[in-house]
């Protein structure tokens, strides 16, 4: 897709600061790092988002997830690593083009802050939305 900025950088045409590369996934530094290491891994080809993919793109991106975090944890001495994947503007989307971002953590000390509201359970809230949503066979 020649107006993908993404598609742009698997294409060389624009430059990247690579972590890891194959025949079917890139992973680079995000220019804006968040946390030092912040990485994007993305499919070669082009995909809008992860719902676009089909179960075996998705998982010749995610298998090298695990492969690419491990190296950026053990080479930066992060505490530990944030895996995000948004689809779509109101989830936070803004390259439309699948990626993952690696954020390596450093003891809360690296500003990027994560939070869930906790709330008290309704169980029988919490059935009928399984019930609503179950993917069955």
């Amino acid at each position: 897709m020649s107006d993908c900025i993404f598609c742009q950088i698997v294409a060389g045409q624009i430059p990247s600061s690579t972590v890891y590369e194959d025949e079917e996934v890139l992973a680079f530094l995000d220019i804006t790092q968040v946390t030092k290491g912040h990485t994007l891994v993305i499919p070669k080809k082009h995909y809008r988002n992860m719902l676009e993919m089909d179960s075996e793109a998705a998982s010749t991106l995610f298998a090298r997830v695990p492969k690419i975090a491990q190296n950026l944890q053990k080479k930066l001495q992060a505490k530990g690593i944030n895996i995000i994947n948004n689809n779509e503007e109101a989830a936070g989307q803004t390259v439309f083009h699948t990626h993952v971002h690696l954020l390596p953590r450093f003891d809360n000390a690296d500003g990027l802050k994560l939070t869930f509201e906790t709330k008290e359970p309704d169980f029988a809230a919490l059935a009928q939305l399984a019930q609503e949503v179950f993917l069955g066979e």
